[in-house]
């Protein structure tokens, strides 16, 4: 595989990249976080200007004008002398077929730009079709340590996704999210995987790579594809998984811990990316607690048709938010 970077996406990588390979794990210099990228995008794009005009004859000159201390002077001349190194990340991405898109390139998923803003990943890693991103479908959240009848459940919507051709969409942990991602798989169906660490391990992994082929599953990670799991990145990869989604599965989570809930709780309070649906559970507590923050109910079975007027009814809310929830038999 020939990876083909655009200017901007080089200039992206080497200013917010940590840019790892096997013979480096940290940084030269500490890349820039979120924030300060943002920050840094609004000084050039006042100026009529983009990241790449910061590789060109001026850089010095743009740097000095828009670095506001010394401290930040030097990080960025440092950052964009990491020329040798980002040769050496892409070297090793195109030799695991992954792919990487900024903010700045034309296939970057629209609808992650439009409900994120500016707060969506500055830079895309991944492995798979990348027009999947783009499809919106079916999230599928839980815990790691999930019992048969939450698995079931996972299992149930993952199929039923997969029969009226709904992406499922997920993370790649073990648990609740590898099992509605399978069981689509298996059915037929197609998934987005959201990893929070080591997608450079994933996409070479032998339970994967037949569906990466087929074209009906998509690796994806906002984090280096070397880079380990922290829970950090596991809190921001769960904002994705609802932003690529229409609608979301709750099918086990903790009451007030873990990252299956303060994702969930997220979405409710906040970023309402997606209609949040939990499995219908009296015994669990983190259930009923979702159910109290507004999260809806489930049917206690899941078909196609039902799961198909789950959709529906979503995007005709999205059309008309004034237009009421739809009952759905239980």
């Amino acid at each position: 595989m020939t990876l083909r970077l655009s200017q901007n996406t080089q200039a992206i990588l080497l200013l917010a990249a940590p840019l790892l390979t096997g013979a480096r794990k940290t940084a030269l210099a500490k890349p820039l976080s979120l924030a300060e990228y943002k920050s840094l995008v609004g000084l050039l794009r006042a100026a009529r200007l983009e990241p790449a005009d910061l590789l060109g004859s001026a850089s010095a000159e743009l740097i000095d004008r828009f670095a506001k201390t010394d401290e930040l002077r030097e990080r960025l001349t440092a950052l964009l002398a990491r020329g040798f190194l980002l040769s050496e990340a892409v070297e090793l991405w195109a030799s695991r077929s992954i792919w990487v898109m900024s903010r700045a390139d034309a296939e970057y998923p629209a609808r992650l730009k439009a409900k994120l803003g500016q707060d969506a990943p500055p830079v895309l890693y991944g492995c798979g079709d990348r027009v999947l991103l783009d499809a919106g479908g079916v999230a599928v959240v839980g815990s790691r340590d999930a019992g048969e009848l939450e698995t079931a459940f996972a299992v149930e919507v993952g199929r039923c996704a997969a029969a009226i051709e709904a992406p499922v969409v997920s993370g790649g942990a073990r648990g609740i999210d590898q099992a509605g991602v399978g069981a689509a798989l298996e059915s037929g169906g197609k998934a987005i995987a959201i990893l929070a660490d080591n997608l450079g391990r994933a996409v070479v992994s032998q339970a994967y790579r037949p569906y990466l082929r087929d074209r009906r599953l998509t690796l994806v990670s906002p984090f280096d594809p070397l880079a380990g799991f922290t829970v950090g990145h596991a809190m921001q990869r769960n904002k994705l998984i609802y932003a690529f989604a229409d609608v979301a599965f709750v099918a086990s989570s903790a009451f007030e811990s873990g990252g299956t809930w303060s994702g969930a709780v997220e979405q409710l309070d906040k970023l309402r990316f997606a209609p949040v649906y939990v499995r219908h559970d009296e015994s669990s507590s983190g259930l009923r607690g979702l159910r109290e923050k507004g999260a809806l109910v489930a049917p206690k079975s899941i078909t196609p048709e039902i799961l198909r007027a789950v959709l529906v009814d979503t995007a005709s809310r999205a059309r008309d938010p004034s237009a009421k929830q739809r009952t759905l038999a239980l």
